[in-house]
């Protein structure tokens, strides 16, 4: 493409010679003639100078070095679209291929692609443009909607809805048995989880990550949200629109997070939370009370981060001030002794 039509198709400014042709995209260091990179951190900004490449993508205020550039808002987004514009392949549909099992009282849509071992139970609605990719397993009643992506290994249970646009990874279950046993004398006694799992439009989930089914009623996952690789998601729960959890974070049932809600890696979230809009949750935090709307916590116990950084300041001292304290405490009975005399 050319770098004029680059621009257009991003809707950004153009810097230079616009007939300069763009064969693909690359990192600043490793950029070559053909390619285009971006500056997304000023830290790196000496780099543009000095890149092989034939033109960058930069910010607003950025020194383009008298080098070809498309100016935006937002390099690192522009980068992103770039690289879907370069890179999405057109679809082709397979169709129902040899080795597929599909069941009785199936509906599927058009253009869909259903790879050998994959396995879809009675009563499933697949939609339009959808793709089941080896050994995908969509248990009896499923519905899933247009352009859904399944990769390898998925597994959704019976009665689960997946909206449209939704990318599963590798290995993902959703609508597996949620944890709940009663206690009967020394052993448990199974609860039944006869509730179900929906999963709003646009959601994309990572690779072995887990989406319990509800006890009663639903686990539900809101539109556009993005969940990463070994995350948990217990029973009942509710995933507000547009979160971000990141990997092997763990919520417990019954949680509820608003909108637009940042989950770290490794963070966990007790049971019954509740978790406003716009929060954020640090990596390995551990939330065990509710969480107002636009807060921003940090630790185990998670406590505000502001205060959570005073402490850690004052961490490294404890040593020295116990004994400083102990000294204290030892003048002072002295004094006291003095005083008593």
């Amino acid at each position: 493409m050319k770098l004029r039509d680059i621009a257009e198709a991003l809707g950004c400014r153009l810097v230079g010679d616009g007939e300069v042709e763009i064969a693909g995209v690359a990192g600043m260091e490793h950029a070559g003639p053909g390619h285009l990179t971006f500056l997304a951190n000023p830290k790196y900004a000496a780099k543009v100078a000095t890149t092989c490449a034939s033109a960058v993508v930069l910010s607003f205020n950025a020194n383009s070095f008298n080098r070809n550039a498309i100016v935006v808002e937002n390099p690192h987004l522009a980068f992103a679209k770039l690289l879907t514009l370069f890179t999405t392949r057109p679809r082709v549909p397979r169709g129902i291929m040899k080795g597929a099992f599909v069941g009785e009282d199936v509906v599927i849509g058009k253009d869909v692609s259903i790879f050998p071992g994959t396995v879809v139970g009675d009563g499933v609605r697949i939609g339009d443009r959808v793709t089941l990719h080896p050994n995908v397993t969509l248990y009896e009643g499923v519905v899933l909607g247009d352009d859904v992506t399944l990769h390898a290994g998925v597994s959704v249970r019976e009665g689960c809805r997946i909206g449209n646009r939704v990318i599963l990874h590798n290995g993902t279950v959703i609508g597996s048995d949620g944890f709940g046993y009663a206690p009967e004398g020394q052993s448990w006694f199974k609860i039944p989880q006869i509730g179900t799992v929906i999963i709003e439009d646009d959601v994309e989930i990572g690779a072995n990550a887990a989406v319990d089914r509800a006890a009663m009623e639903t686990t539900h996952i809101g539109r556009g949200t993005k969940i990463d690789n070994l995350v948990q998601v217990a029973h009942n729960c509710v995933i507000g629109e547009d979160c971000v959890i990141v990997g092997q974070a763990g919520i417990a049932g019954s949680a509820r997070l608003g909108r637009h809600v940042t989950i770290g890696g490794q963070v966990g979230i007790v049971n019954h939370v509740s978790i406003g809009d716009e929060a954020m949750i640090s990596v390995q935090s551990c939330v065990i009370g509710n969480v107002a709307a636009g807060e921003v916590l940090s630790g185990s116990p998670a406590i505000p981060h502001h205060a959570r950084l005073k402490s850690a300041a004052v961490f490294p001292h404890l040593p020295e001030m116990r004994k400083s304290l102990a000294r204290l405490e030892t003048r002072m009975s002295i004094v006291e002794e003095e005083l008593r005399g």
